[in-house]
């Protein structure tokens, strides 16, 4: 008897153990799942006008190893407007300008407008994020016309953001003011305490310092850089003493009969005086950019030291292009070419291998529908021209087709009066230069198709009195000397207006459709 009592004993504790051994693995799982259904973690860092084009990220080394060498560099990402507000409201709503309204800088070209604020901004990418409770966290330069009396001053916040410090107007380094949270803070000209670029850093590191570990953050960071009026931090105005902006491609080079007018303005060659302002300018563009490059270190450090780094994706990228000299222009941005419209664009995270270099056309609206796919949003909820670009980075993660062609879109600014530096060129003009040339003008209007599938080739139309056509074949002629529209099939014409004519009135799903 004792035998079969020991037995039922033994079996007895040996189910208690399987019980308490399961009840482990059990626990275990689901510690590791409650991890692991926590979504990832995303900073997104926004420079200011930096081109890829001329050397923009020579600076920026250790955003380069850190980011891109770390994951994934794309080497066909554009900006679907060449300008900072309309491009960035894009990068909010991953809509075309078209459909979020927002054609310049201004007020009245609905930058940060109010019907922009009930509107599109209302539906931008951060209100989808705080729904799926992410910590969020903006710094720096947000719309140009934003925090100013027309647009709600500095106590409108926009929906989505718990921690906001944005500033009110465009790019500044020193004596600005910031919305925080929704109350003016005033800076001076301290480096230590104002200098616009480090603060952002240093209160971002503070937002990651008291965040709730159970949730995941999003941050935004917009540093002035390489904005006009590139000041530099004190320990980098000596950097770079001998760079000038690059002399190849179509530097100082006239931009011919068959360029649309506002490109055959310029005098050719330029003055000496217009090449040492666009050199200097090239050069402190690139010293403003060092503290940027600090800042992206300083970051990836920190993430590292809170044990976030591998569950967190970072973006670095830019707003638009620049140039400096190209077709006799000095500097500025707003042009259909290459310069303007193709930007940097980095990322690093969670199932990205690293040292890939991905050659699928990335736009800035494909960032907000990118940003909720890796939140977990579900995209057909949301009505977005753009789409997400996590296939291509981890394609273990989802599977996606790149598109054959896209749309570019600018809506030109002017002035009623005439330029008082510029009387021979009338009114209409803006953006004028002392030697009377003018970088925009009303009918600076155009829309472009760009395709890099099959043919690489650009085709612009613009709404101007003699409807203008630009065309380039982009593989024989990098540099866009030769508007080739007269040379081609008319057939090929014909086919670039209709994609064009079908892209410019895309809404949502039908942006996305290669027919």
């Amino acid at each position: 008897g004792d035998f079969r009592h020991r037995s039922a004993a033994h079996a007895g504790r040996d189910r208690g153990a399987v019980a308490v051994a399961l009840l482990l693995l059990l626990s275990g799982c689901l510690f590791r799942c409650a991890a692991c259904a926590r979504p990832s973690n995303v900073v997104v860092i926004v420079a200011d006008d930096q081109d890829v084009q001329l050397g923009g990220l020579t600076p920026v080394k250790k955003a380069k190893e850190l980011v891109g060498d770390a994951g994934v560099t794309f080497s066909n990402a554009f900006t679907v407007s060449p300008l900072c507000c309309p491009s960035r409201s894009s990068m909010l709503t991953g809509k075309y300008p078209h459909n979020h309204q927002v054609r310049n800088n201004s007020l009245s070209g609905n930058c940060s407008s109010p019907a922009w604020q009930s509107n599109m901004e209302a539906l931008a990418f951060p209100v989808y994020l705080s729904k799926v409770r992410y910590q969020t966290f903006y710094g720096g330069k947000y719309l140009n016309q934003y925090g100013r009396k027309g647009a709600g001053d500095v106590g409108y916040v926009p929906h989505g953001w718990d921690q906001w410090n944005a500033l009110v107007g465009n790019s500044a380094y020193y004596n600005y003011s910031l919305s925080v949270n929704g109350k003016e803070e005033t800076h001076g000209d301290n480096y230590n305490t104002d200098y616009l670029t480090d603060l952002i850093f240093n209160r971002s590191l503070e937002f990651l310092k008291n965040r709730s570990p159970q949730r995941p953050f999003f941050i935004m960071l917009s540093p002035p850089a390489p904005h006009s009026p590139w000041t530099a931090a004190p320990q980098y105005q000596t950097s770079f003493s001998n760079v000038k902006a690059p002399r190849d491609g179509s530097f100082n080079k006239p931009g011919g009969k068959d360029k649309h007018w506002l490109l055959r303005q310029p005098v050719n060659p330029m003055a000496n005086s217009s090449i040492n302002y666009l050199d200097d300018a090239f050069r402190r563009r690139w010293q403003t950019l060092l503290s940027v490059d600090d800042m992206v270190e300083g970051l990836v450090k920190k993430l590292d030291e809170i044990q976030e780094l591998n569950n967190t994706y970072i973006f670095y990228l830019s707003d638009n292009g620049y140039h400096t000299g190209q077709f006799s222009l000095p500097i500025d941005k707003r042009q259909l070419y290459e310069f303007d419209i193709r930007v940097p664009l980095m990322v690093r995270g969670p199932g990205i291998k690293p040292n890939q270099t991905l050659a699928a056309p990335v736009l800035n609206i494909d960032l907000a529908p990118t940003l909720l796919d890796i939140a977990g949003v579900n995209l057909s909820t949301v009505n977005m021209d753009g789409q997400s670009f996590l296939p291509y980075m981890a394609p273990s993660l989802r599977n996606g087709t790149a598109r054959s062609f896209f749309l570019v879109e600018y809506t030109g600014e002017g002035h009623p009066s005439v330029d008082p530096s510029c009387p021979k060129l009338g009114p209409g003009l803006s953006e004028c230069f002392p030697d009377c040339v003018c970088e925009d003008a009303y009918n600076n209007t155009y829309a472009c198709v760009r395709t890099l599938t099959g043919d690489n080739l650009q085709y612009c139309e613009f709404a101007d009195s003699e409807s203008f056509v630009e065309l380039y074949n982009l593989t024989a002629d990098p540099h866009q000397l030769e508007n080739i529209v007269k040379k081609v099939d008319p057939t090929l014409l014909q086919t670039m207006n209709q994609r064009l004519i079908k892209l410019q009135s895309c809404a949502g799903s039908s942006c996305r459709e290669d027919k």
